[in-house]
């Protein structure tokens, strides 16, 4: 009796144990260690951390970027060494960071007006202009520039240039990131300290003191338009050799100051209005892009 019991006893106390550790087992699943996974768990264990490592550095890239202007840009790297492959191109960088507020009005204005003339009004996409680049390229017409100035900025900021829908893909979400966190002030201070003015120019301080002589505080109006006339293409055309269709475009931009001078910190409540009526997303050029296809 006392031997059955002994046994009785002995089994309960070893299915108690097990009951607990598995008990604990379960509580301390959280994940699972690396030698635990089959081949699968463990390539989706890199997927997924990968992911999260890609978002968490590009959040503190954009976290860094509303403070800290970028030492480099990828695009600065680029034209280094294609500089230096080429015996042709001399070795230039020229660039020289400065606040919004030690840029022209009349340089804001000018780059507003040639490339994207929605900029204080739309979330970083200009849906419309999206669409008639799209139809222009269908159709065989020259490709006009439908990237808003946020496009530019994200794409001049954070990535290579390069044609491919990847690095697309990229520009739509840090396009998207920038204008949640920095705010139309900070992407327009970005784009004009970035952005290429000529070969190995870069920034709107750099651009003026090369080609005016002068800050780029002290731009008039034609000096301005000048500089947005070489954006398109900085490489072909600049203020250093005015071609015909330089100066007619310039002329062009330079008109476009009798609609008013752009307050970044004041945009137009009755134009912001007029355009929330009518604003297309991108979930909407989405549906449009798959319809014409």
């Amino acid at each position: 009796m006392k031997k059955t019991y002994f046994c009785i006893r002995n089994m309960n106390q070893r299915k108690g144990y097990k009951d607990l550790k598995d008990t604990q087992k379960k509580k301390g699943r959280g994940v699972r260690p690396w030698r635990e996974l089959r081949f699968f768990g463990r390539v989706w264990r890199v997927i997924w951390v990968t992911l999260v490592a890609v978002v968490l550095f590009t959040w503190l890239q954009v976290l860094l970027g509303g403070f800290i202007n970028p030492p480099l840009t990828p695009l600065m790297v680029q034209r280094f060494f294609q500089q230096v492959g080429d015996d042709e191109r001399p070795v230039r960088f020229e660039r020289d960071y400065v606040p919004l507020d030690s840029i022209s009005a009349n340089l804001v204005t000018a780059v507003v007006y040639s490339e994207d003339g929605l900029f204080m009004y739309h979330k970083g996409f200009d849906v419309r202009q999206m669409k008639m680049a799209y139809l222009d390229h269908r159709n065989g017409r020259r490709t006009r520039g439908a990237s808003s100035i946020s496009q530019q900025t994200a794409k001049n900021a954070f990535l290579p240039h390069s044609r491919n829908m990847l690095r697309k893909g990229a520009e739509v979400y840090y396009t998207l990131l920038i204008e949640a966190v920095w705010g139309k002030r900070r992407i327009m201070e970005v784009y004009l300290n970035i952005i290429e003015f000529g070969d190995g120019i870069y920034g709107a301080e750099a651009a003026s003191m090369h080609y005016f002589g002068h800050s780029a505080k002290h731009l008039t109006r034609n000096e301005a338009s000048q500089l947005a006339a070489t954006l398109p293409s900085p490489l072909r055309r600049n203020p250093a050799h005015p071609s015909p269709f330089f100066r007619r475009y310039t002329a062009t931009i330079e008109s476009r100051f009798s609609w008013g001078k752009v307050d970044i910190d004041h945009p137009d409540p009755r134009k912001q209005a007029k355009y929330d009526e009518k604003e297309e997303t991108l979930w909407d050029f989405f549906k449009w892009y798959i319809e014409k296809r």
